[in-house]
């Protein structure tokens, strides 16, 4: 078992062979390839996703169906050649692909982005930032309905 100091979460102990590996990066962090997926009971459904290779990056995430469980996967020809999906059958979300979708604070909430999911391929731990720009979803879906001001 293998130990990482985190800013956030202090020690954290990891089989290494739970460690996510994102080939070509995220975009903005194309440097950082190497992840692991940290849950706590207090804090369900959020996931966060530590970086192992820069101990202050930590994306907090949350399962794509939690945020829109009607959510439809896009991933292209070339991201399912990356992570090693197969390039016709359709992704089963929790059987085949782990789906996370990262989450930002906005002044009016939080928000997901459903535009580009992080996929991960189960069989393998490879993932990607699957960006679907023919897709109707938004890179910031309110998380909480907006609340209408009467005057």
């Amino acid at each position: 078992m293998s130990s990482f100091e985190t800013k956030n979460f202090g020690v954290v102990s990891y089989e290494s062979g739970s460690v996510l590996e994102f080939p070509r990066g995220l975009p903005g962090f194309e440097e950082r390839r190497l992840f692991l997926v940290l849950q706590f009971d207090d804090s369900r459904p959020l996931v966060f996703l530590q970086s192992l290779e820069d101990p202050g990056l930590c994306f907090i995430t949350l399962p794509v169906l939690a945020a829109d469980p009607d959510y439809r996967l896009e991933v292209t020809g070339e991201d399912r050649e990356l992570v090693g999906l197969p390039l016709t059958s359709a992704l089963r979300i929790g059987q085949d692909v782990l789906c996370l979708t990262v989450l930002s604070l906005q002044e009016s909430g939080p928000t997901a982005n459903l535009l580009a999911p992080l996929v991960v391929n189960i069989s393998n731990l490879k993932g990607v930032q699957a960006i679907a720009p023919e897709s109707d979803y938004s890179h910031q879906h309110a998380l909480l309905p907006q609340k209408t001001v009467v005057c």
